[in-house]
């Protein structure tokens, strides 16, 4: 047996559920606050993964990296006071609660990495960490690109104009069968690549606080 492959998949599956239901219960809990309860009634307003998790998006994750989860149900029309803007201020909630878990993340790194005995113990919570945050980066990027369903799609369409945004929306399931085979071709891994090491060189530099105090520590 390959122990460094189970780690492997064994800290992708501690990144996949927490940071889905993360971002699945940032959606309900900005959603309520914004004055729309379908999701907290629903019970989606939860970090247990069982609520959020679609068994074959989490296993596309778990596998290939890029799934989905159930999504969050939203009467934006019937609840929202200002319906686009306040579903942008929704669909924004998810991926900057994944920008959030990573940064958390980065700093336990360091932490772990600077003050932790050199042992498989620790190899492996490193490696959980280091997992996670490329996980919550990944969701992040990948769910602000501005193409529907993905909320990028729900922020930018804000600048829209209603006629064109509806317009667009009527054929979100088609666009998403187009951007699934984008991704399978490997079409968007330049431009994905390059936000996702944006993000990260974003992250390094909000966390190296860290490191300077640590090694004024030493």
């Amino acid at each position: 047996m390959d122990w460094n492959l189970l780690a492997v998949y064994l800290a992708r599956a501690v990144a996949l559920l927490t940071a889905i239901p993360v971002h699945e219960s940032a959606h309900a809990w900005a959603s309520w606050k914004l004055g729309d309860p379908t999701a907290k009634n629903a019970g989606r307003l939860s970090l247990n993964p069982l609520r959020h998790l679609d068994p074959f998006g989490a296993l596309c994750m778990l596998l290939v990296g890029f799934g989905w989860a159930k999504p969050v149900p939203v009467a934006a029309v019937t609840r929202f006071r200002h319906p686009r803007r306040d579903m942008a201020l929704s669909a924004a909630a998810g991926p900057l609660s994944n920008l959030f878990l990573a940064y958390l993340c980065m700093v336990l790194y360091k932490l772990v990495y600077y003050l932790a005995p050199y042992t498989t113990a620790w190899v492996f919570v490193c490696t959980v960490l280091i997992t996670m945050l490329q996980v919550n980066v990944t969701l992040a990027v990948f769910n602000l690109l501005p193409v529907p369903p993905l909320d990028g799609s729900r922020i930018f369409n804000v600048l829209l104009p209603p006629r064109v945004y509806f317009g667009v929306m009527r054929y979100e399931r088609y666009i998403l069968l187009g951007l699934f085979a984008l991704l399978w071709l490997g079409v968007l891994d330049g431009p994905l690549n390059f936000l996702y090491a944006g993000a990260l060189n974003a992250l390094e530099l909000a966390t190296r606080y860290i490191d300077w105090i640590l090694l004024l520590l030493r």
